[in-house]
């Protein structure tokens, strides 16, 4: 399956291109998880993934999905230690809610450490941070993009504190089939593609991310074998809160807590 773009954003609750009289595929009254507002969440392409959209934030059900299950098993989010890398368009609640909010993009042009318009330069498969350093680590859509997903996962359960949570999310494409390579590094550093190459939106670099991997389920053992971590997959479907269609699942990862004496 091909991850698509999200092509259009509403304009006063209608596609943008279309008219404002057309009727939505999909049209419900709610409760948005990200802007906090009763709302209605509307969709015009059966592609929910990407346009079933919160009128009043433009969230989409991914972000929707994501900001649920942090409530959930982490509600004291806002007082914690967080590091959020590569973060997305809803990202800015996280930013002003959280009272220790640090967010990275990486830039190859930058040093390590560094700091950019607004972010810090971080490579996340080789981070500057101290061990211990979080209370939570935040990925959204990253780990497809990765080309050593290994280091990535061994530097988020480095930084983070015992106990300490990484919660993400993927397209897990290939659902209960093996994960299987898109893209890959040669020695030279040269980028092989096993597949025909795919591109998402990226913030920092108009030519976008290319996709990496196409994951499974298999994702979590990935990280529990190579973090050492507990990892979960929550899977959700709440049209209360906008969260319905494909690819919405949810990792949540822990870092196990010493044990107490």
């Amino acid at each position: 399956m091909n991850a698509r773009w999200a092509l259009w954003r509403l304009r006063d609750g209608a596609r943008a291109g279309l008219p404002a009289t057309q009727t939505p595929l999909l049209d419900v009254e709610g409760t948005c998880p990200v802007c906090d507002q009763e709302t209605r969440f509307q969709a015009w392409d059966p592609w929910l993934r990407d346009s079933f959209i919160c009128v009043r934030c433009h969230s989409v059900p991914r972000q929707r999905a994501f900001y649920t299950v942090l409530e959930r098993v982490c509600p004291n989010w806002r007082d914690l230690e967080v590091h959020e890398s590569s973060p997305s368009e809803s990202s800015g609640k996280l930013a002003r809610e959280c009272r220790n909010y640090t967010a990275t993009q990486y830039d190859p042009s930058l040093p390590p450490g560094g700091q950019g318009p607004g972010w810090r330069n971080e490579n996340l498969e080789a981070q500057t941070f101290a061990d211990g350093s979080f209370d939570l680590v935040i990925t959204q859509d990253v780990f497809e993009h990765l080309f050593e997903p290994d280091r990535a996962i061994a530097e988020i359960a480095r930084t983070l504190r015992p106990g300490g949570l990484h919660i993400g999310t993927a397209p897990l494409a290939r659902a209960g089939l093996p994960s299987v390579r898109r893209a890959r590094r040669t020695a030279d550093g040269a980028v092989e593609h096993l597949d025909q190459p795919l591109h998402h939106a990226n913030p920092i670099d108009e030519q976008g991310s290319l996709v990496t991997i196409d994951w499974g389920y298999d994702i979590a053992d990935y990280f529990d074998a190579h973090g050492g971590l507990n990892t979960t997959i929550h899977a959700l479907d709440d049209l209360s809160r906008g969260i319905r269609g494909a690819l919405l699942e949810v990792l949540v990862s822990r870092k196990a807590a010493p044990p107490t004496l």
